[in-house]
């Protein structure tokens, strides 16, 4: 089933870049009521991966709409509006269309099961003004295993003080105020919690030396930022490795990347970031494609200790 549901996975995500709504209305969207336009919750992102997710396992046992509502008992417009996540789903539905699927593999059942239970919960970002697909970022994070990320000319998110995010976020966010970049740099820290969680989320960062070079204005800032870096290394779920500067042409020269993994590898989604928009790839080839790169890239990199070694020299270098 695991092999059906990769041949039939295939969409990319486009969005914009700029994550603070300053009009107050993220993460809504709008319907047309009698007495006008009236505000509704967007779906969150669980709810969107699930409806996608048995859209697919029903496409890939061939079934239709008609014959899923004949076997299951659940409507045709029910079922509709599950895969659209124009609702949500109960755990029990969930587990009856799996079941009239037949879907066998039980880590699958599991996680599409969580999603069916966590679908409408609110997490600690939606009480920020974000855009919806950056709280979706935020929402993946919650919910990875694994997080493997090469960063060209930037040290991870998810490994930055806060005195460093706010001067990235500053310089990248060209048209945001500075109460909008407070709270993004807020946002960016708490994200952080994944990685300090019980079942702490595992994170492999392969970081090009040019990120570790690039001055950054601020006393002290990129030397914190360093040390945060030597820190992060004595955790057993964080592994940071340096490629330097003298490594052979590699995939990366195309950019950074970040993999989040579900513990499924049809699960798996890829982030691509540009400066106006990101791009979420979940087709499985493609995201298998993006998986070898960043072998490629951890060989061509310094061991881990090594790459300490490294960061240390850096940083005591630093003025």
């Amino acid at each position: 089933m695991i092999g059906k549901l990769a041949k039939t996975t295939s969409f990319l995500w486009v969005t914009l870049c700029q994550h603070v709504d300053r009009s107050g209305d993220a993460g809504k969207t709008w319907r047309q009521g009698a007495k006008g336009r009236v505000a509704v919750t967007a779906p969150t992102v669980r709810r969107r991966r699930l409806g996608s997710e048995l859209r697919r396992l029903r496409e890939a046992a061939r079934l239709t709409l008609e014959e899923v509502e004949a076997r299951s008992g659940l409507s045709t417009s029910k079922v509709s509006r599950i895969e659209s996540a124009a609702r949500g789903a109960k755990p029990a539905d969930v587990e009856q269309l799996m079941d009239v699927y037949q879907v066998a593999d039980s880590e699958v059942r599991a996680f599409l099961s969580a999603l069916a239970r966590d679908g409408s919960k609110r997490g600690w970002w939606q009480t920020y003004d974000l855009k919806p697909r950056y709280a979706d970022l935020i929402s993946m994070e919650h919910d990875a295993v694994t997080v493997s990320t090469f960063e060209p000319m930037l040290v991870p998110g998810l490994l930055q003080t806060a005195a460093y995010a706010r001067a990235v976020i500053g310089t990248l966010s060209t048209t945001a105020t500075p109460q909008e970049v407070a709270r993004l740099v807020e946002v960016r820290v708490a994200r952080q919690s994944v990685l300090t969680r019980p079942g702490p989320l595992a994170l492999h960062a392969v970081i090009h030396e040019a990120a570790l070079t690039t001055r950054v204005p601020g006393a002290g800032v990129m030397r914190d930022q360093l040390q945060r870096l030597l820190d992060a290394t004595a955790h057993p779920n964080l592994t940071v490795q340096v490629l330097p500067l003298d490594a052979e042409l590699h995939p990366g020269a195309a950019g950074g990347f970040a993999t989040l993994g579900f513990g499924q590898p049809a699960l798996d989604v890829v982030l691509l970031e540009q400066l106006d928009r990101s791009l979420y790839i979940e087709e499985p080839h493609e995201v298998k494609r993006y998986a070898d790169a960043f072998e490629t890239l951890a060989a061509l990199a310094l061991t881990p200790e090594q790459s300490r070694c490294f960061i240390t020299a850096k940083k005591d270098a630093v003025q």
